[in-house]
């Protein structure tokens, strides 16, 4: 025996003896044979049959995935299709262990949490029970007459990643997603009395009305099943209940009824425990307990999804269970840091796609609040009737008493057997709808993917309720977040929007030992998350953070607080069950640095608290924040909402200067600093101007050329030319006003006139004008600068921020002075975010820094867009970005008042909602105007 395996049952058995003193108690126990999870395991003899390290008899840790811990071959969705024997396909396990010897005489099952897929168990040389086949569900054999309690004991299991059933294999193997092999969940013992409580399932309504079916197998002189419910202290809640049971009995049911229970839900995860004790002649003989929740679930026809009465929208994501160097073994501390994650994006909700996922996530949406989707595996194929039954059995009876779950999934687009549907309702007491994702079943319409616009008389604007269980496809930097602002207006506005779930939370990324550590995502099949495969936080994230934030201000939107603003701010209540009154806010005022400065964030000016309004769920209050007279002195007002957990839901942010405020204290148009003047000459074609060490070129086009500062090349060049539209020079002048000296160019076309103005403290000054007529809508609209991508090696920059923006995705940034290293990331290929390339939103200055001269760049135009360099698309194998491609306008610095919005994987921006259409301009036409001034070197 091992030393590590010794170790653990030593601790079992002392764990063992300590529950069989205790007073009156003859609890089910417990030994495990593996660890609990990718953070706590055991190592076992084990071999596979081909791939990486075929045929040789080593050890691997259990649980895991064998692909993980460096044997067979890697394997995403269909890469194996044209056949159901695909290779390296078997994994060899042994394992010895000591099996207590006071078990003797005791009914004693192994249970494996799930292993991938077909599993063939022996103990001591003697088949534990029938091959087990389906990857995802847990199971398990009655082995107590194949142990020897008190001696070693020898465990086997065989386990092929691919099934002999064709319909397994179809429905999960076949699926879009990774596929890996292994005993992925742990595996341990489970030893009762002969006459035993084989499991309970419960119905707890949020009336107080309690139903347990308590399931007992061997009664012999057993008369009574007991019940009471319990706080998660223990302290007792109610009076006991009861019912007797007679010898040959196999269930028993009990009723009780509570008065004042705290309700569970999504905002109020309460939870109680129920001991049940099975006795016989006022002896316990065996005792057990189950967490649960009082709360009911109703789906009302026409109407909408009722948590305890109250009408509910789900606002979430779907999630794989997965980490990069582990595959699907995962841990505890993972779930709690995934449903952490949900929460901080303001998510009540969560899809398990595809498959049942481990219990503990299940225990933490429970303690956290999260509504559940549970799902059977089956992606675009369904399993067999013979195969399906024992899998929706085993996935109900293991996750029925979560109160976080409110539906069943029966597959996934068209992996749905109907005749498994009735099957989940025998071992639910709840009788929980079962839902076919992607169809329009059980009352509610889950169709993935439809656009914005969809359908007459089905979807938006049909008689069912509406609730896609996936939509807005994240792929790359696309979709997640960009549309969702426009969808979920409109989900609010209908009167049977129940909510829906993007796909999805995290890119299915792993890390690959055979090609040098490499994260593989299978091309553009997985990179679709919200978060990265280390949880890395996208610019989506931040998007449904504002998007789905329970409390929503009317102004949240603004740039700029609108000079009627005296402190009261309109607030709605989104939340389902929470009054506003529950909710902390506090107001600061902000002062920034100067763009001339090195600093970054801001000075707190002033702050204070606001005294909460009462809101009842979605009602509308005011709340009014007690500024002091001079607020408007500083630069910026901001407001935090904080939950009742203590949970930030979100920090807006609003200017209280325009741009040409702010400008006006960092380049002033009034006089020099220093006692010289500008100067300029025209030679060869071109205008020089020169002043205190700076020198610029002018072209024949009106067109920057050429800058230097104090010797040093700026490669900043050929601008500002239009990002589209034509521009014919029509005069070409200059001349000195006052100390400085201007250049003016004339144009027909779109583009009328460039000024630049060359002030005698080296600030160069550009104004610039363009009149853009009806027509066709347009891409983008403004100005573009050359500069080389390779000179480029950090931002700061005062505006929203600190992650990139697109039309249809300009929630979730918020102003500061924040900065950027250079980077060159491509979405969901690198994670290193945020990323440096891209547009940035509403403007007032940016410190370019590069391995040349500093461009320090300030506007006074408004609600500019400031373009740095164009995002590195994907190039490996297979990493087509299908509708998230984005064509950059030219140039690599410009100045935009429209920018472009990004669509899915599925569909263009337009699409998803206004948001996702291209710039129009007014019938009228309209001139469009800038400023800005550029400062070279420091």
């Amino acid at each position: 025996m091992r030393l590590t395996t010794r170790l653990l049952f030593q601790a079992s058995v002392l764990l063992l003896g300590a529950l069989a003193t205790a007073a009156d108690a003859q609890p089910t126990q417990k030994l495990l044979l593996s660890g609990t999870g990718s953070d706590s395991t055991v190592p076992w003899d084990f071999r596979v049959s081909g791939g990486r390290q075929a045929g040789q008899w080593k050890t691997i840790p259990v649980p895991s995935n064998w692909e993980m811990q460096g044997f067979g071959t890697y394997h995403y969705s269909s890469d194996w299709m044209g056949t159901d024997v695909a290779p390296d396909s078997i994994g060899e396990y042994r394992h010895q262990f000591m099996v207590p010897a006071a078990w003797s005489g005791k009914h004693i099952d192994i249970v494996i949490g799930a292993s991938m897929t077909d599993t063939d168990v022996r103990i001591n040389g003697q088949s534990a029970g029938p091959v087990h086949q389906g990857g995802f569900t847990e199971f398990r054999y009655d082995v107590g007459k194949l142990l020897r309690p008190g001696q070693q004991n020898l465990l086997e299991v065989r386990v092929k990643k691919f099934s002999s059933d064709s319909s397994i294999n179809r429905a999960e193997r076949r699926s879009d997603f990774w596929i890996f092999g292994g005993i992925f969940r742990p595996v341990w013992l489970e030893a009762k009395p002969a006459q035993n409580i084989v499991r309970t399932a419960i119905d707890a309504r949020h009336t107080g009305d309690f139903t347990a079916s308590v399931f007992l197998d061997g009664i012999t002189n057993a008369d009574k099943v007991t019940g009471q419910v319990v706080n998660l202290d223990g302290s007792p809640v109610g009076a006991p209940f009861s019912t007797s049971v007679a010898s040959g009995a196999d269930k028993a049911t009990l009723h009780t009824h509570i008065n004042g229970v705290r309700t569970w839900s999504a905002e109020y995860p309460n939870r109680y425990r129920v001991r049940m004790r099975l006795m016989a002649h006022g002896a316990v003989v065996h005792e057990t307990t189950e967490n649960f929740g009082f709360r009911t679930v109703e789906v009302r026809p026409h109407d909408g999804v009722y948590v305890n009465g109250t009408p509910v929208r789900l606002r979430g994501s779907n999630r794989h269970t997965i980490w990069p160097t582990t595959g699907r073994t995962t841990n505890r501390a993972l779930s709690v840091s995934d449903a952490l994650l949900m929460k901080e994006m303001n998510m009540n909700a969560v899809r398990m796609s595809h498959y049942p996922p481990d219990p503990h996530f299940l225990d933490v949406a429970d303690s956290l609040g999260l509504f559940v989707l549970d799902e059977l595996t089956g992606w675009q194929a369904f399993v067999s009737t013979k195969m399906g039954k024992p899998l929706v059995r085993e996935l109900v009876i293991r996750d029925v008493n979560h109160p976080s779950i409110l539906f069943w999934d029966n597959g996934n687009e068209g992996g749905f057997n109907t005749e498994l549907d009735a099957d989940y309702a025998l071992w639910d007491p709840q009788a929980r709808t079962v839902l076919h994702p992607w169809q329009n079943f059980g009352g509610i319409n889950t169709a993935h993917y439809e656009p914005y616009e969809c359908c007459t008389g089905w979807y938006v604007g049909g008689d069912d309720l509406v609730m896609p269980t996936e939509f807005l496809h994240a792929l790359y930097d696309g979709g997640g977040g960009a549309g969702l602002d426009d969808w979920w207006r409109q989900t609010l506005a209908n009167p049977l929007g129940v909510g829906g779930f993007i796909w999805a939370f995290a890119d299915e990324g792993i890390v690959r030992a055979d090609q040098g550590g490499k994260i593989d995502v299978a091309g553009n099949r997985a990179p679709d998350g919200l978060v990265g495969p280390y949880r890395e936080k996208e610019g989506s994230f931040f998007t449904v953070k504002k998007v789905w934030s329970p409390v929503y201000i009317a102004m949240g939107d603004l740039n700029r607080l609108p000079a009627t603003f005296a402190g009261t701010l309109r607030v709605e209540n989104r939340y389902d069950f929470t009054d506003l009154r529950t909710v902390k806010f506090a107001w600061r005022l902000m002062d920034f640095p100067s763009a001339t400065s090195a600093a970054m964030g801001h000075a707190v000016g002033a702050s204070g608290t606001i005294v909460s309004p009462s809101v009842p769920p979605r009602g509308v209050g005011t709340l009014q924040l007690a500024l002091p007279a001079d607020w408007r002195r500083h630069d910026a007002l901001a407001l935090t909402a904080t939950d009742q957990y203590g949970r930030e839901i979100y920090t807006w942010t609003w200017m209280t200067k325009d741009a040409s405020t702010i400008a006006a204290t960092i380049a002033p148009a009034t006089a020099p600093t220093v006692s010289a003047t500008a100067r300029g000459e025209k030679a060869d074609g071109v205008i020089t101007m020169r002043a205190n060490g700076t020198e610029v070129v002018i072209d024949s086009l009106g067109r920057l050329q050429r800058v230097s500062s104090n010797g040093q090349v700026v490669s900043l060049r050929d601008g500002p030319r239009l990002v589209s539209g034509p521009a014919t020079l029509t005069s070409l002048t200059q001349r000195t006003d006052g100390s400085d000296y201007v250049v003016e160019a004339r144009y027909s076309g779109e583009l009328q006139r460039v000024e630049w103005r060359l002030q005698p403290n080296g600030w160069l000054k550009l104004s610039y004008a363009y009149r853009l007529r009806s027509g066709p809508p347009r891409e983008y609209l403004g100005v573009t600068f050359d500069y080389p991508d390779s000179l480029v090696t950090g931002m700061r920059w005062l505006g929203r921020g600190p992650y990139r923006v697109w039309k249809n995705r300009t929630q979730g940034v918020e102003y500061d002075v924040w900065h950027k290293a250079y980077n060159d990331v491509a979405t969901g290929t690198g994670w290193m975010y945020p990323e440096f390339k891209g547009f940035h939103e509403n403007l007032y200055w940016a410190a370019l820094e590069t391995r040349e001269a500093p461009i320090t760049i300030v506007t006074a135009t408004n609600d500019l867009f400031l373009r740095v360099g164009t995002p590195r698309e994907p190039t490996e194998p297979g990493a087509e970005p299908k509708s998230a491609h984005v064509v950059f306008p030219p140039g690599d610095l410009s100045f935009l008042h429209g920018i472009i919005p990004i669509g899915t994987k599925f569909d263009g921006a337009a699409s998803h909602g206004p948001s996702g259409q291209p710039n129009i301009v007014p019938r009228s036409g309209r001139t469009y105007d800038g400023t800005i001034w550029f400062r070279f070197g420091r």
